[in-house]
This record gives structure tokens, C-alpha cells and sequence, in this order.
């Protein structure tokens, strides 16, 4: 006893004098520096101090200029613009061509409504029958294009099974007026999530104690794996949270940063495999970053990022790293027992990897509002929900962004995803790489054509260095294809569905023959630049002020 009080009175004292000698320590200091300015005017030391003050952040943004020249220069010109608009925007023509733009929108709403031309802009007077709101309904479906033509670019994934859609709505039916918030009244419903979760978390080699939660779309999936990384960040003493995407990272990604007051760093891609370029990736990496992100693939051209080398950088500098797979979650995990090969791994087997995302309402083929988030463990996971506990309503949590969610659609989910099973999918992703490899490969036979990288799953996208890509767009959009315009480089892409593969990839074939038609009508005048609607997208890659362009998309939503 005598010992223990002993050493225990030692290390009282040893943390007394270790505390006094850093007091003496602090005074010492405090008398150097005022006999260091001693003779110095007050009004000096004030002057300099505040002229330091406004130093820093100008030494600040030399040094983002220095790690990330490219995303500098953007910012800057982005508050000029701001600026030059804001004291002198009333002597440019901008509000002028923004009405301009916004009537354009409403004439063409107007034409596509016009075999419905009655207007509902308040409830009747009295509720219409149930036969005649049925009817109205056919007629106001018949506006929409058939996807079952083949012409579209994603959109639709599944390829038009005979009573595919009468047995999805069935399901849907069934649990109407269900809602996964209230999980004690609708057990069946929680049900099926949890099973949806489980068989998509095995589908992405997840290690025991990984989870997931269901969600409304890919864009609320990455919202929530970014919100998670700024929590996880603020642990570990982060204040202003930075993110690394490649440039080709879904726009979701730049939605996230704006939500959720996050940095976005964009790395370019490298020009031949349109992959992100590590070496600029790397150089993006600070003691800020809460995340890092690698596609798989990414939506532009349909190429995997260098995921394992994303994984192994966040591994060491104790970064989380998310792979967005909500393109490829139903195409990717199923491409090595479909016979095509990977170059790149992409699921948890990859050390580092921390969540993923995965959209089952593309080749899962379930209804739309359907996607899924997945963590390694539950840890990163709690970092997405919300709780209030001192609300007077009750204790109220939310896994994820929405309160009340939809019960049918994840009985949507679940009947798909039964419904096919692993077989099913093995044999989709069989024909849809097939049908997109048969574009690819035939496309580079094209004159003038040149396709992205190399795209391993269902994205083909296509570029030219003879001719404006966009007057191809107007060709073909005249053959009602109905591609998806890229810019930064302009260029095209095709998303394949279920429907390029189905009898013998007769769709596939006739993209091919028109790509080849249009060629052949652009190629003696192919220095002329685009006109119509696709010089409009063309032009809008040169106009600086890009926020222009914003405003524009904006004006659409105005105008719906």
C-alpha cells in the first residue's frame, strides 16, 4: 500500500512540475516577444497583424492554385461572371434570351400535349367517374414515346417480356398502400427490403456485418454515401470537408458537394482510356478529404475507373472510398459467369472499398425509385440517418432521406429480382454486353468515328475528329434515335438495354446501318458546324459563363 501511494504521490508531483515548468515556459515566451517589439509603435503591430489576417486567405487560394490549377481557374471565372452580371447585367441581353428560351420550352410542352389538349389546372367540381378518368389516362399515355421501338438510349431496361409489366404491377398492387416507415404494420414489406438488401450485398462479395438501405434512386444513394463521409470526416476533426471525383463521376456527385456544403476536387480522365488520371487524382488528396470516388462504370462512356488503386490510396491515408455502381450494379457483378471478362475488380472484394451504390431499376430491371446504398460495416452507415429525439411528436429516425417511402415499389424490387434470379441475370448481361460490343467494335469501323476507351459493360460512346458530332445527333435523332448528347468532348453515347439484344440484336443493327447512312450524307460537307437543336448544345460548350447555361436548364423547369 505504502509503494502504491508512493508512486501514485511521484506522479502527482512529476505533473505539477511538468505543469509549472510550461507556465515559466509560456512567460519566457510572452517576454521575448514584447522585448522583440518593444520601441515599435502600437498602431504597427495592429496594421501588420490585420494585414496578415487578410494574407491568408490569398496565400490560401495560391495554394489551391497550385494543387488544382484547372478547378482554381474555374471558381474564379465562375465569381467573375457572378460580379460581371450582378452590376452591369441590365446592359447585356441575358434576361431577354432567358424569356426567349423559356417560351421555346413552353411551345414545345405545348406541341407534345397537343393530342390532350384539355387543361386541369384545378380540381373538378365534381370527382369524374372511374371509367372516364381510366380513358383519360389511355389517351394521355399514348403521348409517350414507345420505348418498345428500340430507339432509346437507357431509359427503359428490360426488353419489352411478354406480361413482364402485368406481373410487376401485380406485385406493386398487392402492397399499394404500404409504407417502409411504419415497419410494424407493414411487416411483409420490411420483409422484402431486407431481402432485397441481403441478395445485392452477396451479389457484391460483401464481407460479414456489411449492410445497406434502400432508397428512391442513384442520385439519393451517392447523396447519402457522401453524407455519410462528412460525418465519418467530422470525427476525425474536419471542418471543411473536401471530396475527389474523376471528371466523368455522375453529376449527383457535384449535387452531394452543393447539399451538403462539400468541396469537389474533379481529376481528369486520360484522353485515350478516358479512365481517371491518378497522377492528377493523387495530387487532389488533402488532411479535408472525406471521400473518394471511382466509377463502375462511369455514365459518359461506360469505362470502370482504376477502382483498386482509388481503394488502395484510401486504405492509406485512412480515407472512405464509395464505387458508383449504379450504372453497372446489375450488369458488372454477373459479367464473369456471363463470359466476358473484367479488367478492373469494383466490389467489396477490393481492400478499401467502404460503400457502394447500385441502382436495382435499371437491369434489375424494377419499377422506377428503386436504387440501393451499401457500407462495409454498420458504422459508416449510422453516419446517413437522422434523428430527432426531442421532438414533441415522438422520437423520429430516418435511415434515409425520405420520411414516408414507397412500400410498392419494393415489392416491385423484390418480384424482379426473384423473378429472374442469378441465372436470369447472367443471361441479360450476356446479351446486353453482346449487343453493346457489337455497336462498339462496329462502330470503329466507321469512317470518322471514333469510340471512348473501352467500354466493358452496356455504354458505348463515340466521338470525330472529321466532322461535328452533333450533325450526326440531328441525323439520327431525325431516324428517331433518341441518344444521349456528352460534351467535354463532344461526343455521343448509347446506353444498351435489354431491347439492342432481343432478336438478334435487330435494333443494334439498324443503330449501326443508320450511324453508317448519316456518315456517308455528312461526310462531303463535313466541316460545316451543326445547326437546329443540336448547334445549341454544340455552342453551349463555348460560352464561358457556364452559369448561363444553368439558368437555361432552369428555365425548362419553369416552363414545365
Amino acid at each position: 500500500k505504502l509503494q502504491f501511494l508512493y508512486l501514485i504521490d511521484t506522479d502527482y508531483t512529476n505533473r505539477r512540475m511538468e505543469f509549472a515548468t510550461n507556465q515559466l515556459l509560456r512567460v519566457s515566451y510572452v517576454q521575448q516577444f514584447n522585448k522583440r517589439f518593444e520601441g515599435v509603435p502600437p498602431v504597427l503591430v495592429v496594421a501588420s497583424t490585420l494585414a496578415a489576417l487578410q494574407l491568408l486567405p490569398i496565400l490560401g487560394s495560391l495554394g489551391e492554385l497550385l494543387q488544382n490549377p484547372a478547378g482554381w481557374a474555374a471558381e474564379k471565372k465562375e465569381t467573375f461572371f457572378w460580379y460581371l452580371r450582378k452590376y452591369i447585367g441590365h446592359l447585356l441581353p441575358y434576361e431577354k434570351e432567358l424569356k426567349k428560351a423559356k417560351r421555346g420550352f413552353l411551345q414545345d410542352f405545348a406541341k407534345n400535349q397537343a393530342a390532350v389538349p384539355e387543361v386541369y389546372d384545378a380540381l373538378p367540381s365534381k370527382g369524374m367517374a372511374r371509367d372516364d378518368v381510366l380513358a383519360l389516362c389511355k389517351r394521355l399515355a399514348g403521348i409517350n414515346e414507345d420505348y418498345l421501338a428500340g430507339t432509346f438510349s437507357g431509359s427503359v431496361y428490360h426488353g419489352g417480356m411478354d406480361g413482364y409489366t402485368e406481373f410487376i404491377n401485380a406485385a406493386m398492387g398487392m402492397h399499394q398502400w404500404t409504407n417502409p416507415l411504419h415497419a410494424s404494420q407493414f411487416g411483409g414489406v420490411r420483409k422484402m427490403e431486407v431481402e432485397i438488401i441481403a441478395m445485392t450485398l452477396r451479389m457484391f462479395n460483401a464481407p460479414d456485418g456489411a449492410v445497406g438501405s434502400m432508397t428512391t434512386g442513384g442520385t439519393e444513394s451517392i447523396l447519402l454515401a457522401m453524407k455519410a463521409a462528412r460525418e465519418h470526416g467530422k470525427e476525425r476533426g474536419i471542418t471543411r470537408p473536401e471530396m475527389v471525383v474523376g471528371v466523368t463521376a455522375h453529376a449527383a456527385f457535384d449535387k452531394a458537394a452543393h447539399y451538403f456544403g462539400l468541396k469537389i476536387h474533379h481529376a481528369r480522365m486520360d484522353p485515350e482510356t478516358t479512365k481517371i488520371d491518378m497522377k492528377h487524382f493523387r495530387s487532389l488528396v488533402n488532411r479535408n478529404t472525406v471521400a473518394l470516388v471511382g466509377s463502375a462504370p462511369h455514365f459518359p462512356h461506360g469505362v470502370v475507373d482504376p477502382i483498386t488503386e482509388i481503394a488502395a490510396l484510401g486504405k492509406s491515408r485512412g480515407i472512405p472510398v464509395h464505387v458508383d455502381a449504379c450504372l453497372g450494379g446489375f450488369i458488372l457483378p454477373f459479367m464473369e459467369k456471363a463470359g466476358w471478362d473484367l479488367d478492373e475488380l469494383f466490389d467489396f472484394r477490393v481492400d478499401g472499398v467502404t460503400s457502394i451504390s447500385c441502382d436495382t431499376h435499371k437491369f434489375g430491371f424494377a419499377p422506377k425509385g428503386s436504387s440501393l446504398i451499401m457500407y462495409r460495416d454498420a458504422s459508416m452507415r449510422r453516419h446517413q440517418m437522422h434523428t430527432n429525439v426531442n421532438w414533441p411528436g415522438g422520437i423520429y429516425a430516418t435511415p434515409t432521406i425520405s420520411g414516408s417511402r414507397v412500400g410498392n415499389v419494393v415489392a416491385g424490387t423484390w418480384a424482379a429480382m426473384m423473378s429472374h434470379g442469378e441465372a436470369g441475370y447472367v443471361e441479360s448481361t450476356r446479351q446486353i454486353v453482346g449487343a453493346a460490343r457489337y455497336i462498339a467494335a462496329e462502330l470503329a469501323k466507321v469512317k470518322g468515328i471514333q469510340v471512348m476507351g473501352t467500354p466493358l459493360g452496356p455504354v458505348v460512346g463515340f466521338r470525330s475528329d472529321d466532322f461535328d458530332i452533333y450533325r450526326l445527333l440531328s441525323k439520327l435523332t431525325e431516324k428517331h434515335w433518341e441518344l444521349n448528347p456528352l460534351q467535354y468532348p463532344a461526343s455521343v453515347h448509347i446506353c444498351c438495354t435489354l431491347l439492342h439484344a432481343v432478336d438478334d440484336m435487330k435494333h443494334s443493327k439498324r443503330l449501326v446501318q443508320d450511324v453508317k447512312d448519316a456518315v456517308e450524307e455528312i461526310w462531303p460537307t463535313r466541316g460545316l458546324p451543326a445547326s437546329g437543336g443540336a448547334a445549341i448544345y454544340g455552342t453551349s460548350q463555348e460560352i464561358p459563363d457556364r452559369t448561363i447555361i444553368g439558368d437555361i436548364a432552369k428555365a425548362y423547369f419553369d416552363a414545365y
